[in-house]
């Protein structure tokens, strides 16, 4: 019978850019061989997660200039403490016990990291931010 743990592996897409070499830090190793994977395959859901949080608060995003819409994005994941909370736990949701286990030697450096992955991800998708039309 397979484990969760093994469930959760087979789960993650595979990222052959994400290089793992001989030299690069624990910090790094962790982010490409699993950070990565489990952003990329929480995708939609952090995007859905985002329209939320527009609507949440009143839609002041789409007004905004293209520059000003990044910087809502950056500010969200790096200020609203409820918010990032949730996209952390989206991703650790999808630990290992293993992987979660590493995560909490080193929490601080790790939650950089992945707040990054997140901000550029929605960053990323940005124009999927449009507002919706209004149907009659």
């Amino acid at each position: 019978m397979n484990t969760r743990d093994e469930y959760l592996v087979a789960l993650r897409p595979s990222l052959p850019n994400a290089k793992i070499t001989e030299g690069m830090s624990d910090e790094e190793r962790f982010q490409n061989e699993t950070l990565r994977p489990i952003a990329k395959l929480q995708n939609d859901l952090l995007v859905s997660m985002f329209r939320n949080y527009i609507h949440k608060h009143k839609n002041v995003f789409y007004g905004l200039t293209a520059h000003k819409r990044v910087d809502y994005i950056e500010n969200a994941v790096n200020r609203d403490q409820k918010f990032r909370n949730s996209l952390k736990g989206v991703i650790m949701g999808l630990f290992t016990i293993e992987e979660y286990e590493h995560y909490i030697t080193n929490s601080s450096a790790l939650n950089k990291r992945m707040m990054n992955l997140v901000r550029e991800r929605l960053i990323s998708n940005i124009l999927l931010f449009e507002k919706p039309a209004v149907r009659s």
